[in-house]
């Protein structure tokens, strides 16, 4: 930040980018940017990564037939549709097959498991994922230096207290940052990682109070891949253009790590 201007802050120049000041204060930071073109130059960055979220979820702002069935209490046993009682039988043959027995006990420890209703989060953790890691200058808000102020800050966002972020070194991945961003319309957190060899991945965290079921799925979009679960009134996804089995052992550690 230009120091001859210390009145313009961070998240004024964020506020700005979002459209979220008054016609006064927007005057001031135009006069602001005018003078600092290295500030204006990432301002309109920001600007064009809002543009392309807007673009790539404006399918989501119209009503679904299907949209009640996220909100919708899971059925009991007796009353489950035989559909379902198929589609709960074959996620717990890929849990207790396809994990080979490593990752089933820690996910299935619940009992009220069942498949995830919702289709966006993947969606939007895999947006979140195109947007951000290529970033090189910033590709998140608040870096790993004040982890203990973005653990702060984001927990109050997501009315989550004490909220913990990943410690991933122990497979390899050493959190870059995080910043804030929307998940569903409310406040949501992505958390940032990156090995040795330059791979990223990211951990989203959404908040929905109509959560009421715990469950997981994998998601692919090319060589996207993204595991994510239902966490009562949280959801998680963890993604990266990285190996099946090591996103598995990402996101088991995350669900190790994150409240239940």
């Amino acid at each position: 930040m230009n120091e001859t201007n210390p009145i313009v802050t961070e998240a004024d120049l964020h506020a700005y980018a979002d459209g979220q000041l008054p016609q006064t204060a927007r005057a001031r930071i135009e006069a602001y940017l005018a003078d600092n073109p290295d500030e204006a130059a990432m301002v309109t960055e920001w600007q064009a990564q809002n543009s392309g979220i807007r673009s790539l979820f404006s399918g989501y702002e119209k009503a679904k037939d299907t949209d009640a069935l996220l909100i919708t209490p899971p059925r009991t046993a007796s009353s489950m549709p035989k559909r379902w009682t198929v589609a709960a039988a074959a996620l717990v043959v890929f849990a207790l097959g396809a994990v080979s027995g490593h990752y089933g006990p820690a996910l299935l420890q619940k009992p009220e498991l069942q498949l995830a209703g919702s289709e966006t989060l993947p969606k939007q953790a895999e947006t979140a994922f195109t947007v951000y890691a290529a970033e090189v200058r910033h590709p998140v808000e608040v870096f790993a230096d004040e982890e203990a102020h973005l653990a702060t800050w984001l927990g109050k966002r997501l009315a989550i207290q004490n909220l913990k972020i990943p410690n991933l070194q122990p497979l390899g991945f050493k959190l870059v940052g995080g910043r804030l961003l929307p998940v569903d319309g409310r406040p949501g957190a992505m958390f940032m990682y990156e090995n040795q060899a330059g791979e990223r991945l990211t951990v989203l965290v959404g908040r929905n109070t109509e959560n009421r079921t715990t469950s997981f799925r994998f998601a692919s979009s090319g060589n996207l891949e993204t595991f994510y679960w239902i966490d009562g009134e949280l959801g998680y996804a963890v993604t990266g253009e990285i190996s099946r089995q090591t996103l598995r052992d990402v996101a088991e550690e995350c669900y190790r790590q994150f409240p239940s």
